[in-house]
């Protein structure tokens, strides 16, 4: 849930910026520090495009639902079909003409994983609702059964997912090289971002949300029907899963059946750091998971694994609820 603006706190704002300098001494090249730096900020955004799915789904439906990675890789699947249809455009050195077919992409890719999302929800979450342990046990099933009817679509082999031409090396800046795509991915990650919390907190429809969640049988009573709202945001969760599943297709140029239970880890440390539920703390929390998952690679690569465990032992020893808590919790 967004922010409250009487209710800001600086002091979480401060961690991304003070974990980026605290690692220049030990990089020691600026250059070397920039491209991890503007890379591990990519990482940070598109993780956060998939966990904010998650991260409304729980923060305002309480519903714990492991089988998220299902719509990421379903969302990347259906990029690799988009792209081979749209070769002329993906090829072309032009880059309006590879957004020509990035976008469309994406578009199809949320649509398809929204639509299963409506199902996951229907047949497979409505059940058990408000039951935590059933809830972990059937949609961590769902996901199972989602891998394999991917199989049996598109296969059980890794599938190439190449970034189109134009998006391509890097910008020089003096001796630092900064990849075009996570430049890309950095302002779609911040749009998202924009999107939810102007919808969250400024439009009609994030009210009757947060007032739902507040007290679901007063709004009832004003005439509004909750249950059908609160669809709408499983399916908005899915979809934007969907649509982190074509960016982190692209970041790793290649897609497998198994990549959103692979993210899955990460994408649940987010949501913990974040303050389970919190938009603002899940942004905070996949940035520094981005960033320290980039320096570690670098400086120790041996502890790249445990470094996201290790940061989030120390977020919540700071803070044992997380950044942003959602207090109505």
């Amino acid at each position: 849930m967004p922010l409250a603006r009487r209710d800001l706190d600086w002091k979480p704002l401060a961690l991304v910026p003070l974990l980026a300098l605290a690692v220049l001494p030990f990089i020691g090249s600026p250059s070397t520090w920039l491209t991890l730096t503007v890379a591990g900020l990519a990482m940070g955004m598109i993780i956060f495009i998939i966990a904010s799915g998650l991260t409304l789904v729980f923060g305002l439906m309480d519903v714990l639902n492991f089988g998220h990675g299902v719509f990421i890789a379903l969302g990347a699947f259906v990029a690799t079909s988009v792209f081979a249809l749209m070769g002329d455009y993906t090829q072309s050195g032009e880059l309006w003409r590879n957004l020509m077919a990035v976008f469309p992409a994406m578009l199809v890719a949320m649509l398809v994983a929204g639509a299963l999302g409506l199902a996951f929800e229907r047949f497979i979450v409505r059940p058990v609702y408000g039951q935590h342990l059933k809830q972990i046990l059937i949609t961590m099933g769902g996901m199972i059964i989602g891998e394999e009817l991917i199989k049996v679509i598109w296969g059980p082999e890794q599938v190439p997912l190449p970034l189109p031409e134009a998006v391509k090396g890097a910008w020089l800046l003096g001796d630092a090289a900064v990849e075009k795509y996570r430049v890309f991915a950095v302002a779609v990650g911040t749009l998202v971002f924009a999107l939810l919390a102007f919808t969250l907190s400024r439009t009609k429809i994030g009210l009757l949300i947060r007032a739902g969640v507040q007290d679901r049988e007063m709004v009832e009573s004003l005439g509004y029907r909750i249950r059908r709202l609160f669809i709408g945001v499983f399916v908005a969760g899915s979809a934007l899963a969907g649509l982190g599943g074509v960016m982190w297709g692209l970041y790793q140029q290649n897609v497998v059946p198994q990549m959103g239970a692979q993210v899955n880890v990460l994408i649940f440390i987010v949501i913990i750091i974040g303050g389970l539920g919190s938009t603002g703390g899940a942004l905070i929390g996949a940035l520094l998971v981005g960033l320290m998952a980039n320096y570690t690679g670098f400086l120790a690569p041996k502890v790249a694994l445990f470094s996201n465990i290790a940061l989030m032992v120390a977020i919540l020893l700071w803070r044992p609820q997380g950044v942003y808590p959602v207090t109505s919790r």
